[in-house]
């Protein structure tokens, strides 16, 4: 848990503020959520960033923000050393970005396809800290189990929600801001995939 101001925090505390003016006022949820129209069409880049700032609601905002308050100043400590702080949060801006594009591509003539959220980000954060700590314990809906354990569940069970298209979630921004993570650690560092391996052979 951070005990200091950290860029974690920061980004907490202005999704919070953006979130909650947008729950209280419907033109900044308008002007700031990612539409493919309004990027391809009206050129509003911002959207490819902005939609991470808002929320559907206080129950969606709290989920990613305490995610991102537990998981995030771990991966900071890790990333900051070798990128800066400036680099986490290109990082997580860039999470962004990546983990909306193929929702872009499908939905690209879709008038009606919205999404709004940091999930992808919050995703990416939470992935990269289970790459470099996979057997510490994270408690799901009160349940303690393994990060890895809870990975290849995650991951499983985005692929089956992602092909059913059951419900208004973008499971797609959640298992490419996930894969964003991993890829991201091991780029900056590839001693991690050894690392990782011999991690997961000595479960401590």
């Amino acid at each position: 848990m951070p005990t200091t101001i950290t860029m974690t925090l920061v980004l907490v505390a202005i999704t919070v503020a953006i979130s909650i003016a947008g729950f209280n006022n419907l033109r900044v949820i308008e002007s700031l959520i990612f539409s493919p129209l309004a990027v391809l069409r009206n050129r509003d880049w911002h959207r490819l960033v902005t939609y991470g700032f808002i929320h559907a609601d206080g129950t969606h905002l709290l989920f990613n923000m305490v995610t991102l308050f537990f998981f995030g100043p771990q991966v900071e400590a890790a990333l900051v050393p070798r990128i800066g702080s400036a680099g986490y949060i290109l990082f997580y801006l860039a999470a962004l970005v990546v983990s909306i594009l193929p929702s872009m591509w499908r939905h690209r003539n879709d008038a009606k396809w919205l999404s709004l959220g940091a999930s992808g980000a919050v995703t990416a954060v939470l992935f990269a800290f289970i790459l470099l700590r996979p057997w510490a314990m994270i408690v799901v809906f009160v349940v303690p189990m393994p990060a890895i354990l809870y990975a290849v569940v995650y991951v499983a069970y985005t692929i089956w929600a992602d092909r059913r298209q059951r419900d208004r979630v973008n499971h797609s921004a959640h298992l490419w801001g996930a894969a964003f993570g991993v890829l991201f650690m091991v780029a900056l560092s590839p001693r991690i995939v050894p690392a990782f391996l011999d991690a997961l052979a000595h479960p401590r």
